[in-house]
């Protein structure tokens, strides 16, 4: 699917130096950052999830270590 991405001069720029510095196109820099922001999310949803578990199971204890 073709789209257009309409950036103001300083993202174009900031959009323009990264790809230089990583040696490929604009459209590899926007398509890497949306898979980045995509992983991080999907390891923060399993991080708050893990930690939820872990209050659950352990917030007596926890509760008694912070007294």
């Amino acid at each position: 699917m073709a789209m257009t991405l309409r950036l103001n001069k300083d993202d174009e720029q900031l959009l323009a130096r990264l790809a230089e510095q990583d040696g490929v196109s604009r459209q590899a820099i926007v398509i890497n950052a949306i898979h980045e922001m995509a992983e991080r999310r999907g390891h923060e949803a399993q991080v708050s999830a893990a930690s939820k578990r872990a209050r659950e199971r352990y917030g007596d204890l926890l509760d008694r270590l912070g007294k």
